[in-house]
């Protein structure tokens, strides 16, 4: 029978009565006295056995106890400013509620490195690590500074479809599945469904929904699944849509740097919020940049990813910076060119520490010239029917973008591979756990 409620690490005060429930982190045992490191989700409180003081069964009990066995301990907090969060505790009562297999697969504490393949493939056991659960709670704080953002600029959340007819983008990136008797797909992104809530009348959503691309690809920035933070909003230019922007990426900065600075010391990083407005240069601008730098790109060509890094660190390594302007050509068919100059149009990039952190556009809502710019891209119109008929019975001009929940907890964590910075990734290699 449970005694008592539960008390978290991170709640223990000297002079009360608690029970403490959780992992054995670590166990440390100098003969006659004996300290356990217990750790929960709030990280982690030191328990105290000593013989002569602490009941010898209690003792005894301590001396059996391995790492990773799940305890509960019921006992009194005492002030020690050596033990976690300056307090420990002297156990009146333990538990074990269930016990671990040794050798682990991993090492929990860290303190012996696994190579991340190991790592992944215990990544229950991964997860325990505090630094690794700093990483998500860090992630937890992105997500929900991007909803309460939005919630207070009325955007309304909705859920798109995550199998698809026909590829949201263009390209063959696509994960084909049985659908009954139909060709189908695994959604490579929300874009047209959420322009076609727009037309429905919701004028601003937002979302957190998984995409998938079959990029065969196996390099430290690229996951097959990953998840996309986007809006949609009605009755807007791309200029609109950056000023949400500029509002959603600074308040996601000061939450997780105000909300989670014991996370960012335990990761072993940190970064400046940024000043509003963030800084601008055309794509234009940027090669004649990176072209005093030895680095020549030809008018109309994506940026490479030394291009990337070293426009940052022209810009600012830590400081976020849209690049606008960018050639008609080399963006998404949906994307609108300049009414002034059809050669550029109207999207933008967001970079930040050498990586494009995100994109978004003002969109196309005129169907001639959607069915002009599908036709020059090589794909057949007749595939977007559906899409293009979407913007025939009233269309207002709108925009949106789309982050990279995986990539702006990389970025901001500063960890060198993505998959770091998933759950359980998924790459061409990993399907598993």
């Amino acid at each position: 029978m449970i005694s008592m409620e539960r008390t978290y690490s991170s709640d223990i005060k000297a002079g009360a009565k608690v029970r403490l429930s959780g992992w054995v982190h670590e166990k440390r045992d100098f003969g006659k006295l004996i300290f356990l490191i217990v750790r929960d989700m709030d990280g982690l409180a030191q328990v105290t056995a000593k013989t002569g003081v602490t009941d010898d069964k209690l003792v005894k009990q301590v001396k059996d106890i391995g790492k990773e066995f799940v305890v509960d301990i019921e006992g009194v907090a005492e002030q020690n400013d050596r033990a976690p969060n300056g307090v420990e505790i002297k156990p009146t009562k333990i538990t074990i509620i269930s016990e671990a297999e040794s050798p682990l697969p991993i090492e929990s504490t860290g303190k012996v490195q696994s190579d991340l393949d190991t790592r992944l493939d215990n990544r229950f056991l991964d997860l325990r690590r505090p630094e690794v659960r700093a990483i998500f709670t860090v992630q937890n704080q992105i997500m929900r500074s991007f909803r309460k953002t939005l919630d207070a600029k009325k955007f309304i959340e909705i859920t798109p479809p995550g199998v698809i007819a026909a590829s949201s983008e263009g390209g063959a990136e696509l994960f084909p599945i049985p659908y009954y008797n139909k060709e189908a797909f695994l959604a490579q992104s929300p874009q047209i469904y959420k322009q076609m809530a727009v037309m429905g009348g919701m004028e601003k959503v937002s979302m957190i929904t998984p995409v998938w691309r079959a990029e065969r690809s196996n390099t430290t920035r690229h996951l097959s699944e990953v998840r996309q933070m986007d809006i949609e909003m009605g009755f807007a230019t791309d200029k609109e849509a950056i000023e949400v922007l500029d509002d959603v990426v600074h308040t996601i900065f000061k939450d997780v740097k105000d909300n989670c600075d014991t996370q960012l010391k335990l990761i072993g990083t940190d970064f400046k919020v940024p000043k509003l407005p963030l800084k601008q240069i055309t794509y234009t601008d940027v090669l004649t940049k990176l072209e005093t730098e030895g680095i020549k790109i030809k008018w109309g060509e994506d940026l490479s990813t030394p291009a990337e890094k070293k426009i940052c660190e022209i810009m600012g390594w830590d400081e976020p910076f849209y690049i606008t302007e960018w050639p008609t050509d080399v963006r998404a068919f949906y994307s609108m060119p300049d009414e002034k100059n059809p050669k550029i149009c109207r999207a933008f990039d967001l970079m930040f520490r050498g990586v494009e952190l995100l994109s978004g556009a003002q969109r196309i809502h005129i169907p001639g010239l959607l069915i002009e710019r599908l036709t020059a891209k090589g794909m057949d119109p007749e595939n977007f029917k559906f899409y293009i008929d979407t913007f025939r019975y009233g269309a207002p001009p709108h925009a949106g973008w789309s982050i990279g929940l995986e990539r702006i907890t990389m970025l901001m964590t500063e960890r060198e591979n993505i998959r770091e910075a998933c759950l359980f990734p998924r790459d061409p290699k990993r399907l598993t756990p």
